[in-house]
């Protein structure tokens, strides 16, 4: 029941109806019984100045955010985990007594994700497709897990220099090779594909069509010792994760990756873990009877 003592939390983004975050927190909360609620809030972008204001007057506990605020709220905040330092961007905000701290857990959960699938990443090889907000977050937080090295295919256009300005940067930060290639050099993307122990797509490609992130000519030549991640999770299988699995590889969608982000909040919120295996089973049921995302016209 909701008193004057419910702690609450939410999920600030534009658009926001289709978020899933409310049912896979509230689900947490109730399974510690804590007296707390998560609800979401469509904000606009021009809002997020006075939205930041309001968690802080209105004593909300924490809040996750998606797009378009996740870098335009670093300099609102009063402070950065180090890894939110490191993209300057954020996807959950904890209150502390008026001081809002950001972190950014959406690639730890990827490598999260796996580390739960007894995957082991100390020394692996990582190739990583895209550099957008997913593809910077997965490339950050790979330092934090023993990582051999991160090869980055991105489209060489306007972006791509300051894409290439960041890796440098972080470069200085860690000793594990970092290295950008254009999207278009398909000769060295069969290279490092080939010799990769877990690639990751961190593109869109795939979600709204047939599409690949890797030409399908490269696809077939995996072999069954690399493992193939696909942050999309709606549909649970893309034509990406299917061709790489008939190849004999390890192959996992981004419901794992939805779902650790997720507890890696909870934690930094509530000290406690989230219950994963019975907030999988709810979300994959959710997943199952929402109809699939189409592209459109």
């Amino acid at each position: 029941m909701i008193d004057g003592q419910t702690a609450l939390f939410g999920f600030i983004a534009h658009p926001v109806r289709h978020s899933r975050s409310p049912r896979m927190h509230n689900l947490s909360f109730d399974y510690w019984g804590l007296n707390a609620r998560y609800l979401a809030f469509d904000v606009a972008p021009d809002g997020l100045a006075d939205t930041l204001a309001g968690i802080r007057s209105m004593g909300i506990a924490g809040v996750n955010l998606s797009m378009p605020f996740k870098q335009a709220v670093v300099p609102l905040l009063d402070g950065l985990t180090v890894r939110a330092q490191r993209i300057q961007a954020v996807n959950t905000i904890k209150n502390e007594a008026g001081k809002l701290i950001g972190d950014s857990t959406d690639g730890a959960g990827v490598f999260q994700d796996l580390l739960h699938q007894g995957l082991n990443l100390v020394d692996k090889h990582v190739m990583v497709l895209g550099a957008g907000g997913a593809g910077k977050a997965i490339i950050a937080a790979a330092l934090d897990y023993g990582v051999a090295s991160v090869t980055v295919f991105k489209r060489n256009n306007v972006r791509y220099a300051g894409v290439q300005h960041w890796l440098e940067q972080l470069s200085t930060t860690t000793s594990v090779p970092l290295r950008l290639c254009a999207y278009e050099d398909q000769v060295r993307m069969q290279q490092v594909a080939r010799t990769s122990d877990l690639i990751i797509n961190a593109t869109n490609i795939g979600m709204t069509t047939a599409g690949t992130p890797l030409p399908i000519s490269i696809i077939q030549q995996l072999v069954p010792q690399q493992t193939v991640y696909d942050m999309i999770y709606q549909p649970l299988e893309t034509t990406f994760l299917r061709l790489a699995r008939q190849q004999g590889c390890a192959t996992y969608n981004g419901l794992g990756m939805l779902i650790w982000q997720g507890a890696l909040a909870f934690e930094f919120w509530t000290g406690k873990q989230m219950p994963v295996q019975q907030v999988r089973q709810d979300m994959l049921a959710s997943i199952q009877a929402t109809p699939p995302i189409t592209a459109q016209a």
